[in-house]
């Protein structure tokens, strides 16, 4: 037996380790459906403007508001399922996203959908804690790799598909109510994914005692703090003036506030986050490298797709085709990484975050020397480098993250983990997308040059992350 007190792959029978890849497969759909919904409404948008007559501020909301919440509720929600049991949060937050999925396809007004969204995002936060907090249960050690592989391979996809999906739903149900769609689709899967997860998942976690009680005030700073920090970046282009980026030091300070408070509270019973994984140097610098590269990563395709559609005039379909390169090379990457990240360690990410930096520098260079050709063919073989490396990051990366995070742990540490690359996805977003429309404003709508710029800085803020990743292999030389 482990620590952990889970046994190994070959003490398990042939009928209980099928029962631990099913109810995988079942988190993975799960994962999949709701980290699509954080790229898919991309290219519904304007269909969705048309349809609704909704304002800037409702659109920036309808997009917006699923990420702000899904931050919000990811580590309460990790530190339920820890505390309760992992199957019961899962039924609740996959029942909870597709009910607001259908409430979100059968919108009639902005207001609606915006409050649909807002729920929707929270659904998503229950759900994708307790994925990883099975992974931690259900297997152990190096056997985490592949599991977690998968899982990576999911997050990656699925951000990188949703601009495609989104563009055969729209093609299939036309420009008036292809929006629509892209909502309603998750309603058969959520339906199925609720009846499995309750029979395969595991109901609770074995050997937990009454310290586990949920910490209300814990919840409250977190999420004050998690709130104050994002409110300004996903506003960013609505809110108007310098007063809104005192939020994110106000935000910090209630965030130092909670550590504060879980230190104090860690004493007599278990906190909301345990502050002492921040002891371990693989959570450390792999949440550090998390944040950052989500902040490069998740914008590309927010410039992207508005590059493509409203910049040369693509269909959302072929926008959609024309990020799928990258969708397969992280597909591809992501299952290798599985399997050798646990022989090879922190430098594979690192030659992944390599591989993104060149491959995006080439995607801007293929720009640049060939202005005039097909934007998807020229930008094909670069991204397919991107996405490449980028499979090569995210499950290598999350393996070696949560590899020390002990079982009790599991969903509050992958919550924080993920709470971490809302919070860098959103500041991303924030920081491309103003360059990117500061660039379009001032060169009189020159489309090409925005995006180039935009995309640089991308490939900077990856860059970083790839420094942080050569800091974990120096220190973790020096260490052995």
């Amino acid at each position: 037996m482990s620590a952990a007190g889970t046994p190994q792959q070959a003490d398990i029978d042939p009928a209980e380790n099928r029962r631990r890849w099913q109810a995988l497969g079942v988190g993975l759909v799960a994962a999949f459906m709701t980290l699509l919904d954080v790229s898919i409404v991309n290219v519904a948008v304007p269909s969705l403007d048309r349809a609704l007559h909704a304002s800037p501020s409702d659109l920036q909301w309808v997009l917006s508001g699923y990420a702000l919440t899904f931050g919000l509720a990811l580590v309460p929600a990790g530190r339920f399922g820890d505390a309760r049991g992992r199957r019961n949060a899962f039924v609740f937050g996959i029942a909870l996203f597709t009910i607001t999925s259908a409430f979100a396809g059968l919108a009639p007004s902005p207001t609606w959908l915006v409050i649909a969204r807002l729920l929707q995002g929270a659904a998503a936060g229950i759900v994708n804690p307790q994925v990883t907090g099975v992974i931690q249960e259900l297997f152990r050690g190096p056997e985490r790799a592949r599991p977690f592989g998968l899982l990576g391979a999911t997050i990656g996809i699925s951000t990188a598909v949703g601009p495609l999906l989104g563009g055969l739903l729209i093609a299939l149900g036309g420009q008036e109510h292809g929006w629509r769609y892209v909502f309603f689709v998750n309603v058969p899967v959520g339906i199925i994914a609720v009846i499995l997860g309750w029979r395969l998942l595991p109901s609770r976690v074995k050997g937990h005692g009454d310290r586990h009680r949920l910490d209300p005030v814990g919840v409250v700073l977190l999420g004050v703090g998690v709130l104050l920090v994002l409110l300004p970046l996903v506003q960013e282009q609505q809110w108007r003036g310098l007063w809104k980026w005192a939020l994110i030091p106000a935000g910090l300070l209630v965030l130092v506030a909670f550590a504060l408070w879980e230190r104090r509270y860690s004493r007599q019973r278990q906190p909301l986050f345990d502050l002492r994984l921040f002891g371990f140097r693989s959570y450390v610098l792999g949440s550090l490298i998390a944040l950052i590269y989500f902040g490069g990563f998740t914008a590309i395709f927010f410039i992207f797709t508005l590059f493509l559609q409203n910049g040369h005039g693509y269909s959302a379909l072929i926008a959609g085709l024309a990020i799928t390169p990258f969708a397969l090379g992280s597909a591809a990457a992501s299952a290798l990484g599985g399997r050798v990240v646990n022989r090879l360690g922190r430098p594979l990410v690192a030659v992944g975050l390599l591989a993104v930096v060149l491959g995006l520098a080439g995607t801007a260079l293929a720009l640049h020397l060939f202005p005039d050709a097909p934007v998807p063919w020229v930008t094909a073989a670069p991204l397919l480098l991107a996405g490449l490396g980028s499979g090569l990051v995210i499950a290598p990366n999350q393996t070696l993250t949560l590899s020390e995070v002990p079982v009790p742990q599991a969903g509050s540490g992958a919550g924080m983990l993920q709470t971490g690359q809302r919070i860098g996805a959103a500041a991303g977003i924030a920081a491309v997308g103003s360059v990117f429309f500061a660039t379009l404003a001032s060169s009189h709508g020159n489309w090409t040059s925005a995006f180039e710029r935009a995309l640089i800085i991308a490939t900077v803020i990856i860059a970083l992350a790839l420094i942080a990743a050569v800091v974990d292999i120096l220190l973790g030389r020096r260490h052995h």
